[in-house]
């Protein structure tokens, strides 16, 4: 047989698993469960680059260990299709979104495919199909039709409240959301009102809600964009101009699950630095809200949650959000001109731009003062772009002397300071301390604790506040007004929103002639001509965000052909959630947020069992690209090399990578790539070489550093891509790509193929028995890898193969009882090799995944023998060999017989022989 060829050996055996559904799991085992899922992809037109399958090869190896320690394995794949990119790239050529990821999720498959994966591809879904997203949408109407009841603390479909209404009207009912948006009536008036008025006083409960809010617009691309989308005030697709602006927008009640998302959080094996952006984000605090009245505005009032109501006599200015509602009613007109320029230079900048910048100190004076509820006292009230209209009241109540934010704020603008505490120190910055007494009005004297007590008394008996538990999270901004997405199954009657019939679901997305917003402004969906509910009633035009298909896939894969249900009772109980969950960090407060929200929802109604989606989380590292430079000097359009940039004023510019070996530049290859120096000069080394620079950093298109595995697959082959990913350092980790190691790896699997073919020859196992030594490196590396791989410490584990591969070749090992065991040890990692080998052992085609992983003995890695050193007085001579068994008695006859005396004692008799057993003799003489 010819020497190991990959690329035939690996075409060969995906056709095999491909044909005969090698890993397609079942929903009824006897064998346990492991659900492994990856963070399904994006397809874009680029394609994987080699930083992509990271996460995707650790997670295979997982998946097929897993199924050699006897479980039953579901390991999917699929595609979260919907989104952006396509869209805007079909505003741009007119061509339909679906098209372009069709062909974007065929490149996807051919290239996961030609890696090995063992992906159950018979469950692979995409959220951009109708079947898929009938579900998406039908979850939605469910979160549409259902409240949180704050008294049972679950959601419950809305006939528990209509039922609620029909005895007592609204009085009594504890439910999640914003009490001023609701109406308070009685059982009787309830039972007058119209279906529309029932309506309207029924939404302000719902989970899935429509409201006025602040969004990120923007002009250019016609969308709202999330947080994530924006970057210094323009969008991260196309570098447009975002503003803030209030618009009508669909909501999702996510504040509803803050506490229990919080406490979910110890139960889940997360890594700390995830969990702890979790709690962050949630944000719990426990203070109390407090109301201002506004001077000479007797309807006006402000209110402010804080968390140092003890602090209140300190409160010497309010802050208001630009977008704060009463911000117009309270801008004097000596004020109006510059009031408007900073709300209007507030719309250019994003949320996480003012919440992040804390340098820039900026505000403007509304003309209007407040009066502090304890002292009386006039205070101003400003805006500032720091306080966010969709964070608590959307007003601050401003405390110098305890807050350096508000002390920097007071500085600069000349407001007053005063200190709250006796022991404060506020001659040069603000002093938070809650020790010593207070110094004012009603807790003068009292210390922290009663201060507070006694200032939340006050205000619910004036009936000015009260104690609070709040949470900076905010309700989840769910509509998008784009067209690739999925339709939001609402209708409108009468003004009014209703949910579409679930018999009447997918609403599927209409056919219209452009993609971009209409003329007068109306999302593309308002291009749909005759698209109306029931040929009636106009459909909601927003779509939802890319989050809400990815927020319950993992549910879909156990049951992904289900037309009656989201997933059906039996799989979900079986499989119940996912064992472990691989993905980037940045998925942290969103779609990882936004899935335990959905199903602790989803828990509630009792339609799954676990309470949690995703037990254990791994964040995979990213892969940074190594970039080459070559250097121009300036003013020239010649090049020189590295070794001799220094003698020149030079201008590096990357270079494609693909065209660089080992450093070297292809310039033949560099001209043909860039016409534009088709006649450069090269000034090369004195061996003739142009050796360009090179440096790590994120592997991007932009940079030229992007390399495509089709290429390293071709070259070195699959299972050496997949060996070299792991082996470049824990995979939670950042790492630099260099294909330059790539070799090394390639060269290792065919060391390891010549331990079944010598020479590259023909088979050559042989069943002899094996001699302790190979039993030996047999047993370690089983150990090793088993250890290795239950800790997802796959480097490692490759270096302990290698160790194993070249002990063997060292003893000139060729016997089935150690190799045989030993394909099973690396077919997770190199799984077409051991593929081959497995065969040619003589087993069934494509049955090493449901092998045994083999059975570890200690005993094999007993020494047998002990090499101890031998000392005279403490200072050792020689070294002597004895069997592991010996005893001091027999150690020491031995070393008596062996002559050692008579070499090193100078004729002196010992007085002692000292034996530490399996450590060293020492001789006293």
């Amino acid at each position: 047989m010819p020497g190991y060829s990959p690329q035939e050996i690996e075409k060969k055996w995906q056709a095999h698993w491909k044909a005969n559904s090698t890993f397609k799991a079942d929903n009824h085992s006897a064998k346990p469960k492991y659900y492994v899922l990856d963070m399904f992809p994006y397809p874009s037109g680029a394609g994987l680059h080699v930083g992509h399958p990271l996460g995707y090869i650790a997670s295979d190896i997982v998946s097929r260990y897993k199924r050699l320690r006897g479980f039953n394995v579901l390991h999917p794949m699929g595609f979260d299709s919907f989104g952006l990119p396509a869209e805007q790239y079909a505003i741009q050529t007119g061509q339909h979104p679906a098209l372009t990821t069709e062909q974007n999720i065929d490149t996807y498959i051919r290239q996961l495919s030609s890696l090995g994966f063992s992906y159950d591809w018979s469950r692979e879904v995409r959220t951009s199909d109708p079947a898929y997203y009938k579900w998406t949408q039908w979850i939605f109407l469910k979160l549409f039709n259902s409240w949180y009841n704050l008294d049972t603390n679950r959601a419950e479909p809305l006939k528990t409240l209509l039922d609620k209404f029909q005895q007592n009207g609204s009085e009594g009912i504890r439910a999640a959301g914003d009490e001023e948006e609701r109406h308070s009536f009685t059982a009787g008036q309830w039972q007058t009102f119209t279906e529309k008025q029932k309506l309207q006083a029924v939404h302000p409960y719902r989970l899935a809600y429509q409201q006025d809010t602040y969004v990120n617009w923007c002009p250019g691309l016609g969308t709202v964009l999330s947080n994530d989308e924006v970057k210094d005030g323009l969008s991260e697709r196309g570098g447009f101009p975002v503003e803030r602006r209030l618009m009508p927008q669909w909501n999702l009640r996510i504040t509803a699950y803050a506490d229990r998302l919080l406490q979910g959080l110890d139960t889940l094996d997360w890594p700390d630095a995830v969990k702890e952006m979790q709690r962050n984000w949630i944000g719990k605090s426990i203070g109390a809200e407090v109301t201002f009245q506004v001077q000479g505005h007797e309807q006006a009032q402000i209110k402010v949650y804080t968390t140092r109501v003890d602090t209140i006599y300190g409160a010497t200015f309010l802050v208001l959000a630009p977008e704060h509602e009463l911000v117009k009613e309270l801008t004097t007109p000596e004020q109006q001109a510059e009031i408007q320029e900073y709300i209007d230079a507030t719309k250019r900048r994003s949320e996480r731009d003012r919440m992040a910048d804390t340098k820039t100190v900026s505000g403007a004076f509304t003309g209007s003062y407040a009066l502090n509820p304890f002292s009386n006292e006039p205070i101003q009230i400003w805006i500032a772009d720091y306080v966010l209209a969709g964070y608590g009241t959307g007003a601050v109540m401003a405390v110098p002397s305890g807050d350096q934010r508000d002390y920097v704020f007071a500085k600069h603008f000349g407001l007053p300071i005063v200190q709250v505490v006796n022991q404060q120190q506020i001659a040069e910055q603000a002093d938070p301390t809650k020790e010593g007494t207070y110094l004012h009005g009603l807790i003068q004297g009292q210390d922290y604790q009663q201060a507070t007590q006694t200032l939340i008394q006050q205000l619910e008996e004036r009936g000015i506040g009260k104690g609070k538990t709040n949470f900076r999270i905010r309700d989840a901004i769910f509509g998008r007004q784009r067209y690739w997405g999925e339709p939001i199954p609402i209708y409108y009657k009468d003004g009014v929103a209703y949910g579409v019939a679930e018999a009447d679901l997918p609403l599927v997305l209409p056919e219209i002639d452009e993609y971009k917003p209409t003329e007068t402004g109306e999302p593309p969906l308002g291009r749909a001509k005759d698209w109306k509910y029931q040929g009636l009633y106009e459909y909601e035009l927003s779509t939802m965000p890319g989050w809400a298909g990815s927020s319950w896939y993992y549910l879909r894969y156990m049951d992904p052909h289900n037309a009656d249900r989201f997933v059906g009772q039996e799989a979900e109980k079986y499989w119940q959630n996912v064992d472990l969950y691989l993905g980037g960090a940045e998925h942290a407060t969103g779609h990882l947020l936004y899935s335990r929200f959905w199903h602790l929802f989803l828990k509630d109604l009792g339609l799954v069992t676990a309470n949690e989606p995703f037990q254990k989380l791994i964040n995979q590292g990213m892969i940074l690209g190594r970039s080459n430079f070559v250097y121009r000097i300036n003013g020239t359009n010649t090049f020189v090399t590295l070794g001799k940039k220094d003698q020149h004023e030079t201008t590096a510019l990357h270079v494609d990578v693909s065209i660089v070996n080992n450093d070297v530049l292809d310039t033949e290859a560099f001209k043909k790539w860039r016409p534009d120096y088709a006649d450069a000069e090269f000034i090369l080394e004195d061996d003739g070489r142009y050796v360009s620079g090179w440096e790590v950093e994120k592997m991007s298109k932009a940079k030229f550093n992007v390399v495509n595995p089709d290429v390293l697959v071709n070259q070195y082959g699959a299972d050496a891509l997949r060996l070299y990913e792991m082996f470049l350092g824990p995979l939670e980790q950042y790492k630099p790509w260099n294909t330059n190691g790539m070799s090394g790896v390639a060269g290792f699997l065919k060391k390891f193929w010549r331990l079944y073919h010598p020479q590259d020859g023909s088979f050559a196992v042989t069943e002899d028995a094996a001699a302790p030594a190979e039993l030996k490196a047999l047993h370690k590396a089983i150990k090793k890898v088993e250890e290795d791989i239950e800790k997802f410490s796959f480097n490692t584990t490759v270096s302990a193969l290698m160790i194993t591969v070249n002990e063997l070749t060292a003893l000139d090992c060729h016997k089935r009882s150690i190799l045989e065991p030993l394909v099973v040890l690396i077919s997770p990692y190199a799984p077409h090799l051991a593929e081959e080998l497995w065969v040619t052992l003589g087993h069934e085609a494509g049955s090493i995944s449901s092998a045994a992983y083999p059975e570890f003995r200690e005993e094999y890695l007993v020494e047998d023998t002990v090499n101890y050193p031998v000392a005279i007085n403490g200072k050792v001579r020689e070294t002597q060999q004895f069997a592991a068994a010996a005893t001091p008695a027999e150690i020491e006859a031995t070393v008596r017989e062996s002559g050692f005396l008579t070499r090193f004692a100078e004729g002196k008799e010992p007085k002692k022989f000292i034996v530490v057993p399996g450590r060293m003799v020492n001789v006293v003489v």
